[in-house]
């Protein structure tokens, strides 16, 4: 007998759970239907978003990768062979090969600017813009290329690995336009900085021929001493020692 109380008993509290889940449900039936398609539409917009990055993605990297073909080609001078090679490319105007470095980075920079405008803050647009900075600053372009670094960096990151390399290559970029002062407050930063990250013997070695360049001597000393004395095993040590005995003598 007992067990049939229970047994109805149960059966009860069930009944009892689902009228009150059901008024609930009834009662509540347009805040429900609310959420439930803000949630649709919630997961539309994310389904939204990702597709759009993957494509966006997927077109940048094919716009980097025509770009690079313009930068990876082949130099071959008029006029420049041996037999049973091909003629050279400035005499047949060959697809992918340039008579000069200068006709090559002038015809990749605006592959470059086109891969790095298209989707600026992808993979892609970081790295084909980085190219570009180094295309415009080996053209010469030097206030061209110092703002594409400056564009890196606020765009990778100044912690990323292109954040890094777009600082040192404004600061190289610099010092080749004779903006010398920039260039040592920046390499000075990225010394005192003492991270890994970094090629700190480079940058040494850089920072002590600034300093040769605007003929402070005194501090092209400090500076090659700090990089004999901290980095005895770097390539660059040898040049470093061979400048104090030539600043000593």
């Amino acid at each position: 007998m007992r067990r049939t109380e229970r047994h109805h008993l149960k059966e009860n509290e069930l009944v009892h759970t689902i009228e009150a889940t059901r008024a609930f449900i009834e009662t509540r039936q347009r805040q429900i239907t609310g959420v439930v398609v803000g949630l649709i539409v919630i997961a539309l917009v994310v389904a939204g978003v990702v597709l759009y990055r993957q494509q966006s993605q997927s077109k940048g990297q094919e716009l980097l990768a025509e770009a690079m073909v313009a930068l990876n080609a082949r130099v071959v001078p008029a006029g420049v062979g041996e037999a049973g090679d091909l003629p050279a490319a400035a005499s047949l105007g060959a697809t992918g090969t340039f008579a000069t470095e200068e006709a090559k980075l002038t015809a990749a920079v605006p592959k470059l600017k086109a891969a790095a405008d298209a989707y600026p803050d992808t993979t892609a647009g970081i790295t084909a813009r980085y190219h570009l900075a180094g295309a415009l600053a080996a053209l010469s372009k030097h206030q061209d290329a110092i703002q594409a670094y400056d564009e890196v960096v606020r765009r990778a990151g100044t912690n990323t690995l292109y954040g890094r390399m777009a600082r040192l290559g404004k600061a190289d970029t610099q010092a080749r336009a004779g903006q010398l002062d920039a260039a040592i407050a920046a390499w000075k930063d990225m010394t005192a900085a003492n991270t890994s990250d970094l090629p700190v013997d480079a940058i040494l070695m850089e920072l002590g021929r600034a300093y040769m360049q605007k003929g402070n001597t005194e501090e092209a000393k400090k500076t090659y001493t700090q990089l004999v004395d901290q980095h005895p095993d770097s390539p660059y040590t040898p040049e470093a020692r061979t400048a104090l005995e030539n600043l000593k003598s």
